[in-house]
C-alpha cells in the first residue's frame, strides 16, 4: 500500500481556508482568488458550507462579448453577480478523520479538482486539492 493512502484528510488539508458569504460580489471573489493565488473558494452561510466557487465557475458566468464591439449592458451585468448565483451547490465534502483514499475516490469518480473538509456539522475546516496530493506523492521509476 502506498504511504499516501495511509494518511488521513487532516494530514494533508490546507487550513484555515479563505471563504466567502452567499452575497459576496463577483469582483471581490475574483480579487480574493488573485490575491491569495487560489482556484477555489468555499461559500459559507452561518459558517456552514453551502457551495464552492472555482475559477471555472467564474469563467462560465462571464459573457464572451465583454470588451468587444458587441458588448451590451447585460454583458457587464455579470460583474454584479454574487456568490450564490455563481457557486456550485452541494460540494463534495469529507471529514478530517477520513482517509486520503476517500479523497482520491471522489477525484477519480467526479470531475473535480478539490474536496472541502468539514466537521460533522458541515462547518468548514479545510480544503484538499489535487496539488496537495501531488506535493505528498512519491513516484518510483519503473
Amino acid at each position: 500500500m502506498n504511504a499516501i493512502t495511509q494518511l488521513r484528510v487532516m494530514d494533508l488539508m490546507t487550513a484555515p481556508v479563505i471563504s466567502v458569504s452567499m452575497d459576496t460580489k463577483f469582483v471581490e471573489i475574483r480579487h480574493l482568488m488573485e490575491l491569495h493565488n487560489v482556484h477555489h473558494l468555499p461559500v459559507v452561510d452561518q459558517d456552514k458550507v453551502v457551495g464552492i466557487i472555482s475559477d471555472r465557475d467564474m469563467l462560465r458566468v462571464l459573457s464572451p462579448f465583454l470588451g468587444t464591439a458587441g458588448e451590451m449592458q447585460r454583458d457587464l451585468d455579470s460583474f454584479n453577480r454574487v456568490a450564490h448565483q455563481i457557486m456550485t451547490r452541494q460540494p463534495i465534502c469529507v471529514v478530517e478523520e477520513d482517509s486520503i483514499e476517500a479523497v482520491l475516490a471522489w477525484l477519480k469518480t467526479v470531475d473535480i479538482s478539490c474536496v472541502l473538509v468539514t466537521d460533522k456539522a458541515q462547518l468548514l475546516k479545510g480544503i484538499i486539492t489535487w496539488r496537495d496530493l501531488l506535493k505528498h506523492a512519491k513516484f518510483s521509476a519503473t
